[in-house]
């Protein structure tokens, strides 16, 4: 019988900090979204996902609103969402995307730390991921909400590590934009939604690492975005 492999750690990233909607359990928030904007004449478009996407709770839901035409408060806005978004989980239950709890053990097999983040409460992460709370590391889930998208407050404030010793998981493009801007290592794993722009939006932003699924994050790639933190390559041209 063979022994476990053991990998060596990682040489210069410190946490992986990986988001929870999108990319550990399934989009159900671009479905809602969009036919909330369509079903009441709005026109869906980047524009529109940049606008709410990733942003607090009440800026989406201004931009929601102002996207389906519809003349609310933004509460109003977000109370009638989420009681959609209810009934579509009804039909959708929300699941684990394949290849996440693999993923968790290989960030930690190579020695990074692992946080979890979004910008739901942790009653969400608790409900959804709680059986997996042991992959994850104090406090285990960050709530972004009340400042998106979060990347100076996981990295420096929480954890205490320099920008380029952290990398995100992330399927929004407003993160990786913000990653670049702090010379962030990202990974974009954008939703496969039909009527989604987040793939053209993160490839706009000049994310390298873009992957379909979570089993492509693998040892190799892990190393190599490593490699590009420890010598400032991560967002080279």
């Amino acid at each position: 019988m063979h022994a476990l492999r053991h990998p060596d750690p990682l040489g210069h990233l410190r946490l992986a900090a990986v988001n929870i909607d999108g990319v550990l359990l399934s989009d159900t928030f671009s479905p809602v979204i969009h036919r909330f904007i369509t079903s009441r004449g709005g026109v869906y478009s980047a524009e529109v996902e940049r606008s709410i996407f990733s942003q607090n709770r009440l800026a989406a839901g201004r931009a929601l609103g102002a996207a389906a035409g519809v003349d609310w408060a933004p509460e109003k806005v977000l109370d009638v969402y989420f009681e959609e978004r209810a009934a579509y989980l009804a039909e959708h239950p929300l699941q684990l995307v394949p290849g996440a709890e693999e993923l968790l053990h290989r960030l930690r097999s190579l020695g990074l730390r692992t946080i979890c983040y979004g910008g739901l409460d942790k009653r969400h992460f608790d409900t959804y991921l709680g059986g997996y709370a042991h992959l994850f590391d104090a406090p285990g889930y960050i709530c972004t909400n009340d400042f998106r998208p979060g990347i100076r407050e996981i990295a420096v404030d929480a954890f205490g590590l320099d920008y380029d010793r952290v990398v995100f998981v992330d399927d929004v493009a407003r993160v990786a934009e913000a990653s670049r801007d702090l010379r962030v290592p990202f990974i974009g794993h954008p939703s496969g939604f039909e009527h989604g722009f987040q793939a053209r939006l993160m490839r706009d932003a000049g994310v390298r690492h873009l992957v379909g699924s979570l089993d492509e994050i693998d040892e190799t790639l892990l190393r190599a975005v490593d490699a590009e933190a420890a010598e400032g390559l991560v967002w080279a041209a």
